[in-house]
């Protein structure tokens, strides 16, 4: 028999928590002294305990846990009911993530809005141009990020049948819809010559602009946001409107190191 400290200990759990259980009925120890009053419990009570905490750990509340307890959940119904639990925690902390680094960008973005910029913005002229391309077409800004990915990674792939170098200067473009729902995004990769048959894989035209205005952005895609904000900012300063699809022109990527990646936003304007 162990004493309460002793059970606790190999428990993992406090004195007063065994206490508790105790009192809820959720874990009675298997002696009490009547005199002192002292509790001792059997080693095989660890099961219970540990059947008890895993219930808790998926989100049981104590009310719940006994009559699961009392049912003799298997111990593989348990290890499916934890995978189950972790698939989702993983889940949740991925979202969280992702919540913190957008917290984080837009904290810089915040803190930039009184400095100098050190962008240099250019106005120009857009050439027109023949690409080859996969589109697509997004509902919510969110979806550009997983929906590009994919078509860049195939669009890599076309480049040998499309005679190009892998290091060859690919585009995104973007455009919104008339109704002002949602955008049409294209990645793409300028071409000379005849568009190989492939599944998803067109030519088309990016068309000339005579007015524009672009930056160049030094840095990974998760900052982008802050350069492209700073350009629609210099164009309401400077009395522009943006017209048209908006590309980045992806200048240099190194593999592996994101920041170091060049990239040019080009945004026609009226």
């Amino acid at each position: 028999m162990l004493s309460i400290g002793e059970f606790a200990f190999h428990g993992g759990v406090s004195v007063r928590m065994l206490r508790h259980y105790d009192a809820l009925g959720l874990l009675t120890p298997a002696e009490v002294d009547p005199h002192s009053g002292y509790r001792r419990y059997r080693p095989a009570q660890l099961t219970r305990l540990n059947r008890l905490l895993t219930l808790k750990d998926l989100g049981f509340t104590l009310e719940q846990i006994g009559p699961v307890l009392d049912a003799e959940v298997s111990a593989g119904e348990l290890r499916a009911m934890l995978l189950l639990r972790r698939a989702k925690l993983e889940e949740q902390l991925a979202a969280d993530t992702h919540r913190l680094s957008d917290v984080e960008r837009r904290l810089r973005m915040i803190e930039k809005e009184n400095t100098m910029s050190e962008l240099t913005f250019v106005e120009t002229s857009l050439p027109e141009l023949t690409v080859a391309q996969r589109t697509a077409r997004v509902d919510d800004l969110w979806q550009v990020g997983e929906t590009m990915g994919p078509r860049f990674g195939t669009l890599m792939g076309d480049l040998a049948a499309l005679g190009l170098r892998r290091d060859t200067p690919t585009i995104a473009w973007y455009a919104g819809d008339p109704a002002g729902e949602g955008l049409t995004v294209g990645a793409a990769v300028p071409v000379t010559g005849a568009v190989p048959s492939r599944p998803g894989l067109e030519a088309a035209t990016l068309e000339a602009a005579e007015r524009a205005v672009t930056v160049t952005h030094h840095g990974d895609m998760e900052s982008i946001s802050q350069t492209w904000q700073q350009l629609m900012q210099y164009c309401a300063a400077a009395g522009l409107s943006p017209v048209g699809r908006c590309r980045e022109v992806y200048r240099e990527t190194p593999e592996g190191n994101e920041d170091a990646w060049v990239t040019e936003l080009q945004q026609p304007v009226r």
